[in-house]
């Protein structure tokens, strides 16, 4: 077993070792969600948290580790006698980003359940989490229905697995801890809110520290085993402060006056719900239990919501994850009790005690850490016709960024036919989950059984088997897999018209409030994003395709205009980036909306350059849908005319709103590369 890099040994990041220690001492405080760049040491100081935690006493053969003073009565290995026991170092479980739902919860023998009323159960990840540590690296990426398996059994305290009618529970404690880049994709609110602290983490800037980082990761991949020694003594202090927290935390004290400051914060910074409150509580009472105290202050209720609530008042994926600290103060000073209305009675940091004891912590989540629009208002369609200096991509001729408009619900844009990709929320696909549609021959593991086929299958071989009782004789040969019918995430690859006749102030400003609607509406469906702009005599991939629509949206707000409109390029640099990602991800379908009002300029022929290109794509059964951004008394019609090239559809910006006469659904026409 290799040996950890110890957690004491982690330079700085004094806000992730104390959201860690916390829940170590406490871990009813929700666990942590860990965002930040890569190379932040963000695995790091989790996988060196384990080596921190006390052991635990198990039920010797027990495969869900009960505690012997108090076995679980339901555990499937059970019923246990009470005593005894055997101590072993508490676990920390790695939840891989590609796992199956049964290895996470674990999966019962179908077979046997039905042929004999045997629950054989296999246990999962959840039950070897029990009384551990549960670490989903790049939590982000986790399928959501995984994802919401998890969070449940976190809130609840154990995991039900039930398969047509046959249960198994089995408790399943765990301190949950999430990691991710926020670069790569958001996890949803609602699950945010489900993490009971969050920090931010940077790389450091100071030269010094960097420093350090190097020279203390340099001296552990030389010897592992020499450079933990040379920290044990820390880590033992920090692992007895850890034991001796837990064992003062029951006697702490959360007075009315720091609920009241709890109570009043949370509702001065409009947090949904009453987690929030719960959470601070039990941080709080955690901070002063850490500190070697038995009361709660008014620090332990600021350092509190510094972790609990940046997460928690984000209203939509593009909003900045963060607090106001004047406003917090002054919630705090106003709501004051009288048992602390001094924030600072014995000269301590009024930030609060970091994980070594003398501060840190407190404040905005650490910018360092170790290792690891315009007003120039030109005419609609000036730059190309109208007058405005032409441009080759840049330099003469190019307009300051507007803002976009406010965004709006939008139509559901969806690809034809039936696709096999990953779960979401946008295109029909044959998923794991959905609505049972048929069942076939299962292809490997079993799981999920379609009841009626198997006994159906299994009907006429009864008398054949010498079936003499009331049980039904079962084969592996009779077992019957449902397919099941749900809906995918997409890849919705934009190409934005960013040329000269697209430059109006307003204009330009409904087009990318509209672009930003719809990135919005990719958010919540689970898709992945890709950006490609034209302009001038080029086009470029302005965001190669992401997870993350924040990364998207700050692209479109940068997003110049001017010059020329290359059409072609931008169709062929379309069908360039989709060539590459689907070797990439094969089963992700595409879905490409080109944004423009139809115009092909500058070069020869761009008019029928910009057919073919069309023409390109449709050849791949691409799906596609034109939002035509043309506006004026005299439209041309030029959006709906390279609409019918690509073999998709046209919508007029107005058309493009949920609540438009035109309909609640548009479906993209063309054909899909996966059709059923």
């Amino acid at each position: 077993m290799s040996t950890p890099f110890p957690f004491t040994a982690v330079v700085g990041q004094d806000d992730l070792r104390l959201a860690l220690l916390l829940n170590a001492v406490s871990p009813a405080v929700g666990g942590v969600l860990v965002r930040g760049e890569k190379g932040t040491a963000k695995s790091t100081a989790v996988r060196a948290l384990s080596a921190l935690l006390p052991e635990v006493s198990v039920v010797p053969g027990c495969r869900f580790s009960c505690d012997p003073g108090a076995p679980d009565p339901d555990c499937p290995d059970g019923p246990h006698e009470t005593g005894g026991g055997a101590r072993r170092p508490a676990r920390m479980v790695e939840l891989p980003v590609g796992a199956s739902e049964d290895r996470l919860v674990g999966a019962l023998d179908i077979e046997r359940a039905l042929a004999e009323g045997v629950k054989a159960f296999e246990p999962g990840l959840l039950a070897d989490a029990h009384r551990g540590i549960l670490y989903v690296d790049e939590v982000n990426l986790l399928h959501d229905h995984l994802v919401d398996l998890l969070l449940d059994a976190a809130a609840m305290g154990a995991s039900y697995v039930e398969r047509e009618g046959v249960s198994v529970r089995h408790a399943s404690k765990f301190l949950l801890v999430g990691t991710m880049n926020p670069e790569e994709g958001e996890l949803r609110p609602q699950l945010l809110d489900r993490f009971g602290l969050t920090v931010e983490v940077a790389a450091s800037r100071e030269p010094d520290q960097r420093v350090e980082v190097v020279r203390r990761r340099l001296a552990y991949d030389d010897d592992p085993a020499g450079f933990a020694a040379r920290w044990a003594a820390e880590e033992a202090a920090v692992r007895a402060r850890i034991v001796a927290a837990r064992e003062l935390l029951p006697s702490v004290r959360l007075g009315d006056g720091a609920l009241r400051q709890i109570a009043a914060t949370c509702a001065a910074f409009e947090v949904d719900g009453m987690r929030a409150d719960i959470v601070m509580a039990r941080t709080a009472s955690a901070l002063a239990a850490w500190a070697g105290r038995t009361e709660v202050l008014a620090e332990d209720v600021r350092q509190a919501a510094l972790l609990a609530l940046p997460h928690r008042r984000r209203r939509n994926p593009f909003d900045a994850p963060g607090l106001d600290e004047d406003k917090l103060d002054e919630t705090l000073e106003e709501f004051g009790g009288s048992d602390d209305e001094d924030p600072d009675p014995d000269g301590t940091d009024p930030d609060g005690p970091g994980p070594d004891g003398d501060g840190g912590g407190g404040g905005q989540p650490p910018s360092e850490g170790p290792d690891e629009g315009g007003d120039t208002g030109a005419r609609p369609e000036a730059g190309e016709e109208g007058g405005q200096p032409q441009s080759s991509g840049g330099g003469a001729g190019e307009q300051q960024p507007t803002r976009a408009s406010e965004p709006f619900r939008t139509k559901v844009l969806s690809v034809p036919g039936l696709g096999e990709g990953v779960a979401g929320r946008r295109s029909r696909a044959r998923t794991e989950q959905g609505r049972t549609t048929g069942a076939r021959r299962p292809r490997g593991a079993l799981t999920k059984l379609h009841l009626a086929a198997t006994v159906h299958a299994a009907a006429p071989h009864q008398r054949a088997r010498g079936r003499s009782g009331r049980g039904l004789v079962v084969r592996r040969d009779d077992l019957r897999q449902a397919t099941r019918e749900g809906r995918e995430g997409n890849l919705v690859l934009f190409v934005v018209d960013a040329s000269g006749s697209m430059a109006a102030r307003q204009r330009m400003s409904a087009v990318k409030g509209a672009v930003l609607s719809l990135l919005l509406d990719a958010y919540q469906r689970r898709d992945k994003v890709g950006l490609v702009t034209f302009r001038g005599s080029a086009a470029e991939v302005a965001l190669p395709p992401t997870s993350s629509v924040d990364a998207a949206a700050v692209r479109l707000e940068s997003l110049p205009t001017g010059g020329r409109t290359p059409l072609a390029a931008g169709l062929l640099r379309a069908h360039e980036v989709l060539r590459v990602e689907r070797l990439r991800d094969p089963a992700r379908r595409a879905l490409v909306v080109v944004v423009t009002d139809g115009r092909a300029t500058g070069g020869v022929e761009p008019v029928a350059l910009a057919g073919r290109a069309a023409r390109l794509l449709a050849a791949d059964s691409v799906a596609s849908v034109v939002v035509d951004c043309e506006s004026g008394p005299v439209r041309l019609g030029l959006a709906g005319q390279l609409a019918g090239e690509l073999g998709g559809t046209a919508v007029t910006l107005d058309e493009l709103r949920a609540d438009s006469i035109a309909g609640l659904v548009r479906e993209v026409q063309g054909d899909s590369r996966r059709a059923a």
